[in-house]
C-alpha cells in the first residue's frame, strides 16, 4: 500500500477510536463549526469550482451538472450540516429487547461502523455530507473524490478539517486522498484491517471495478434506472405533473426517472398529455410500439426504443416509455430492467398502490408522488452518504443512523451460567 494512504488510513482509525468517546455534544458543536467554516470560506470554494469546471470540457451534460457549485447549491450544504447536527443523536439510541427467566436484562445499543472509505465521482457536495453524517454517527471518513473534482474536493476537505480542529476534534476523521491515481481506490477497496466499509457511488466502470477488487464491506451506490408507473386508474392530470417533475426538473441525478411504463386502458388520455409537456421541455422519447400508435395518433413525435433503452440510465432529457397491458406486466418490466433504486406508481386505486408498495423490488417506492423525493434531505434524513442499492446493510438513502450497527448490552445482578 502507499504510505501515504496507510498514514491517512492509520490516522482515521486512531483518531475514529477517540470520536466514539466524544458526546453527542462535542460532535455537534464540530458540526456547527463546520457549517461557519462553510459560510466563511464561500468565495475560495466557489473559486476552486469554477477551476473544475473550465477544465472539464470533456464531461457530458450531466456529469457537469454534477460537478457544478453555484452558491444556491452551496447554501444547501451548509443546511444540510445543520440539519445533520440538529438531527437525533443515533449512538444515544438504546432498546429493550427482553428480560430473561434468570433476570438478565437485554438491550441493543447503536454503535459507530469505524472507518468508512467513499469513493465517489463528480459531486462535490459529498465531501461535506460524508463528512458531516460520519462525524454524527461517531466513525471516521476517508474520501477520495474524482479528478474532475480535485481542486472542489480539496477546498472543502480542508474547510471540514479546520472546522474539527475549530471545535477540538481530532481533523484526522476526515481523511482526504490527494491522489488520483486508480491505484489508491484499489488499495482503498482491499484495506482489511484499516477500511471497516466502503461506499462507492459512481457509475458503472467504477462498479467494475469495486467488483473485480474489494475486499473490505460494500454498500453498493449504483446506477438509478427508476421507474414511474402510470396505472389504469391513475388522474391523467396527476400522472402528467408527476411525469414531468421526474423527468425534468433534474436529470442528470439518480433519482430521475427514466423509465415511463403507461397501462393500455388510460394510454390514449394519459400518455399524450404527457408527451406534450414533455416535448416543450425538449425531453425525446424512446417508444415501444404500443405507445407509437398512441403517440403516432396523437400526432406527437417520438423514436422507436430499441431493446437497450430499457436498461439504460439516460441522465439526460430522454425517456424510454412502453404501454404495458396489466399492472402485473409493469412489475415484471421493473423487475426486470430496474436497478433497486426507486420506482413510482400513479393511481386512485389504493389496492393497486399497496401492491405496487409490497411487490417492486427498489430501496424506495413511491405512491402519487415524483421518484426526485427518493433522497436523504427529502425523507428528512437531513443528508445522505448516497442510496444503497444493495440490501446488506442498508437500503436507500443512507442517513446518519444508517452508519451504525448494533451491540448486545447485557445488565445482571450477579448471574452465572449453569
Amino acid at each position: 500500500m502507499d504510505p501515504e494512504l496507510k498514514k491517512i488510513l492509520e490516522d482515521a482509525k486512531a483518531a475514529q477510536r477517540s470520536l466514539a468517546r466524544v458526546d453527542a455534544a462535542q460532535r455537534s458543536a464540530g458540526l456547527g463549526a463546520i457549517a461557519e467554516r462553510l459560510s466563511a470560506a464561500r468565495a475560495e470554494v466557489l473559486a476552486a469550482n469554477a477551476e473544475d469546471l473550465a477544465r472539464a470540457t470533456d464531461l457530458d451534460a450531466a456529469m457537469t451538472d454534477r460537478l457544478r457549485l453555484t452558491p444556491a447549491r452551496l447554501d444547501g450544504v451548509v443546511a444540510a450540516v445543520r440539519a445533520v447536527r440538529d438531527a437525533p443523536d443515533p449512538l444515544a439510541e438504546e432498546r429493550f429487547m427482553t428480560q430473561r427467566p434468570n433476570g438478565l436484562r437485554v438491550f441493543r445499543r447503536r454503535v459507530p461502523l469505524g472507518v468508512i472509505a467513499v469513493v465517489f465521482e463528480a459531486r462535490p457536495n459529498v465531501t461535506v455530507e460524508a463528512a458531516a453524517l460520519t462525524l454524527r454517527s461517531g466513525n471516521a471518513v476517508v474520501l477520495r473524490g474524482g479528478k474532475e473534482a480535485a481542486r472542489s474536493n480539496a477546498a472543502l476537505a480542508d474547510v471540514v478539517r479546520a472546522g474539527l480542529v475549530d471545535a477540538g476534534l481530532p481533523a484526522e476523521v476526515v481523511g482526504f486522498v490527494r491522489d488520483l491515481a486508480r491505484e489508491r481506490v484499489v488499495e482503498l477497496l482491499g484495506a482489511t484491517g484499516l477500511v471497516d466499509l466502503a461506499i462507492p457511488r459512481g457509475g458503472a466502470s467504477l462498479m467494475r471495478l469495486v467488483d473485480a477488487h474489494a475486499r473490505v464491506p460494500v454498500v453498493r451506490h449504483g446506477a438509478g434506472v427508476c421507474h414511474l408507473y402510470v396505472d389504469a386508474a391513475a388522474d391523467p392530470a396527476m400522472a402528467e405533473s408527476i411525469a414531468f417533475n421526474a423527468k425534468v426538473q433534474r436529470p442528470g441525478v439518480c433519482n430521475a426517472m427514466e423509465t415511463l411504463l403507461v397501462h393500455a386502458d388510460i394510454a390514449p388520455e394519459a400518455l399524450p398529455r404527457i408527451a406534450r409537456r414533455w416535448a416543450e421541455a425538449g425531453v425525446s422519447m424512446r417508444v415501444d410500439p404500443r405507445g407509437a400508435e398512441v403517440l403516432g395518433a396523437a400526432g406527437v413525435a417520438f423514436e422507436p426504443a430499441t431493446d437497450e433503452d430499457w436498461d439504460r440510465e439516460f441522465l439526460s432529457l430522454t425517456a424510454a416509455v412502453r404501454v404495458v397491458p396489466s399492472f402485473d406486466e409493469a412489475v415484471r418490466h421493473i423487475d426486470a430492467h430496474g436497478t433497486q433504486h426507486t420506482a413510482a406508481i400513479v393511481t386512485q386505486d389504493a389496492q393497486a398502490a399497496e401492491r405496487f408498495l409490497a411487490s417492486v423490488e427498489a430501496s424506495c417506492v413511491l405512491w402519487n408522488a415524483s421518484t426526485r423525493f427518493n433522497d436523504g434531505g427529502e425523507l428528512g434524513l437531513g443528508a445522505e452518504m448516497g442510496i444503497s442499492t444493495s440490501r446488506m446493510h442498508a437500503f436507500g438513502p443512507m442517513g446518519a443512523r444508517e452508519l451504525t450497527a448494533e451491540k448486545f448490552v447485557v445488565r445482571g445482578d450477579g448471574q452465572v451460567r449453569g
